[in-house]
């Protein structure tokens, strides 16, 4: 029976003779390298995705699994809160108002995402509570304009709670006096530390507090969803919203929330 060629040439050189020893030598170390070079990468994979895995559960142990809003924002957002919660996988509920804002104190000045949350809500969705350096999460009271800020940013910003940190927003009032931008003082309740990215971009405030700032007084813009494992919120949270009727969106921690769509989808809800 006939061997395939390279089959040939590598049993002739793995079976060298005597003769053949320095064939044989190159033969062993070229092996002995391929076999390094494999169990490296085999290292480096594993230690990747290990990184990568341990990087989204430490972020979406902060970050809730998904979001679902609705144009116009809720009035009533105990009512959809109870229709997710009472579907499968999902664990809680909280809702949220969000906002972006340029925050100064003490001559610096950077940008940052606001989210005016209920406390203790939040502490459903979020162990944002369980990873305070300073001050507390429960001092985020309504009309007391209180603040918690990452590490990072409240190194930058270079305050601690007490200090006072001006917010404002990328808008402008007009008044016969002229025109002003939108600014608020908020007293720092807070700092959290994650050990990731939200550490450098995150405020939370109150959610009145929010949506006075925003000029949704009574509503919340939408609800956040913690679920019982994070990849099962892939895929499903569109689906969730779908089904609590028209003008709700939804959108799930794998899709970047700058590329959202904020437009609607006017679809029927599906049969319960």
């Amino acid at each position: 029976m006939l061997k395939p060629v390279p089959l040939f040439i590598g049993l002739r050189y793995v079976a060298a003779r005597r003769r053949q020893q320095f064939i044989s030598f190159i033969n062993g170390f070229s092996l002995l390298g391929m076999a390094l070079g494999v169990f490296a990468l085999i290292v480096v994979a594993s230690v990747m995705n290990g990184f990568d895995r341990e990087l989204k559960t430490r972020i979406l142990s902060v970050v809730p699994h998904g979001f679902v809003e609705r144009e116009g924002g809720l009035v009533d957002w105990e009512t959809p809160a109870r229709q997710l919660e009472a579907l499968p996988h999902v664990e809680a509920t909280s809702p949220f108002v969000n906002g972006y804002a340029l925050l100064s104190a003490h001559g610096s000045s950077h940008g940052a995402q606001f989210q005016g949350v209920e406390p203790q809500a939040l502490r459903k969705v979020s162990t944002v509570g369980e990873h305070m350096v300073m001050g507390n999460l429960d001092l985020l009271e309504p009309r007391s304009y209180g603040v918690v800020l990452g590490r990072i940013l409240a190194h930058q910003l270079n305050v601690i709670p007490g200090d006072s940190v001006i917010l404002t927003l990328p808008e402008v009032s007009v008044t016969p006096a002229g025109i002003f931008p939108r600014t608020k003082r908020f007293t720092v309740a807070g700092v959290f530390s994650v050990g990731a990215q939200v550490d450098q971009n995150v405020a939370l405030i109150n959610i009145e507090d929010a949506a006075r700032l925003t000029r949704m007084t009574g509503k919340v813009q939408g609800l956040q969803l913690r679920f019982d494992d994070m990849d099962n919120a892939l895929g499903l949270v569109s689906v969730y919203a779908d089904e609590l009727g028209e003008g709700f969106q939804g959108e799930d921690w794998g899709i970047p929330r700058e590329v959202f769509s904020r437009q609607l989808k006017w679809k029927r809800p599906l049969s319960r």
